[in-house]
């Protein structure tokens, strides 16, 4: 087993480009790997240097990068095997290149829409914690001179407040304990992995953007697999052992045994998917006629550039919608806790 650091997606995109290039230019797919090695960053070495040995004892280029999940997907991985198989592998590389390129996109697009909000959030909670902690004793301190009844709004915020700063460390503890124990989880309970990505979808304002990301993976990697000359029952097959959501996975597996069973594709996705969690009438109709009109790889692609541009445009809504929110609601809470701060205050006169 070799330990090395993994790829990461932006490593793949210009891994795949840059091998495509030197092949194109006529050189064997052992010398490309070598003149990658001479140029490529530092922490590429130990993997260029563990394909290449894998491919001097016989390995096709498959099998040397299969050897380590962390490089690439299985659907990478599959369509670089057909394309040593069939001669093809500049072709292999270019498609693979494109999907990632696809995804990196996509998911640029998704930090975009919600960075600013993730921002405004976290300032709005620092800004509470920091009165909590250091502001609001002050004005404790100021208030109990007085020895006058104040607001129950004042009275809890107070209180709020001495029992944040009295008990800060137990508080920070049990936060660090329950994230520790929902990231193991996460990891060792396949479970709680189903659970989560089923319900994931159901998410007020960021369900349906989930759905649709990974209805476009799911469109763009049957497509990609098609094109390279798997047949429709393979290609399923390998997109389930690449999925890494739940339910885009147990939909590819069920898929594929209904196809198994000799049910055709409208049939097996409705066998597959009974109540529509992951796609709707519309795609099932339109990819049963694809696959009965001989027109399924077409029809993938364009049903992954409209859910593609259906994300788009709701990321662009969420945005905008949710930047005049976020203002509304820190200066809410800003005016709020000022409120309750100064109503005292304003109320001094008459106790003086």
């Amino acid at each position: 087993m070799m330990i090395g650091r993994s790829l990461s997606l932006r490593d793949q995109i210009d891994f795949t480009y840059r091998l495509q290039n030197i092949l194109q230019a006529g050189v064997t797919l052992l010398e490309a790997l070598h003149l990658l090695e001479q140029c490529s960053p530092k922490h590429w070495r130990s993997f260029l240097s563990h394909t290449i040995r894998g491919l001097k004892r016989g390995n096709s280029l498959a099998t040397s990068l299969s050897t380590e999940d962390k490089w690439f997907s299985p659907i990478c991985i599959g369509l670089i095997s057909i394309g040593e198989k069939t001669g093809s592998l500049e072709q292999s590389l270019f498609l693979i290149h494109q999907q990632l390129l696809t995804k990196e996109s996509l998911i640029q697009k998704m930090k975009q829409a919600l960075t600013y909000p993730a921002i405004t959030f976290a300032a709005a909670m620092l800004m509470v914690v920091t009165m909590l902690m250091w502001v609001i004793p002050s004005f404790e301190d100021i208030f109990h001179h007085f020895h006058a009844e104040l607001p129950m709004s004042t009275q809890l915020l107070i209180a709020l407040s001495r029992g944040l700063n009295e008990h800060a460390l137990v508080i920070m503890g049990v936060i660090l304990v329950v994230s520790a124990g929902i990231l193991i989880l996460w990891r060792k309970s396949i479970p709680f992995q189903k659970w989560c990505d089923r319900h994931c979808f159901r998410i007020p304002l960021f369900g349906n953007l989930i759905q649709l990301s990974h209805q476009i993976t799911w469109c763009q990697n049957i497509a990609h697999l098609l094109q390279s000359g798997l047949s429709l029952l393979e290609s399923i097959r390998i997109c389930a052992q690449s999925s890494n959501h739940w339910l885009s996975h147990d939909l590819s597996t069920k898929l594929f045994k209904q196809l198994s069973l000799g049910w055709n594709l409208g049939v097996a996705m409705k066998r597959s998917d009974p109540h529509g969690q992951f796609f709707d009438s519309e795609t099932i109709q339109l990819l049963e006629i694809g696959a009965r009109t001989g027109m399924l790889n077409t029809i993938l692609i364009n049903r992954a550039r409209s859910f593609e541009s259906q994300l788009q445009h709701r990321l662009a809504i969420l945005s905008q919608s949710l930047e005049p929110m976020f203002i509304i609601f820190l200066g809410l809470l800003v005016a709020g806790l000022l409120m309750t701060l100064y109503l005292p205050i304003f109320s001094l006169g008459r106790i003086i």
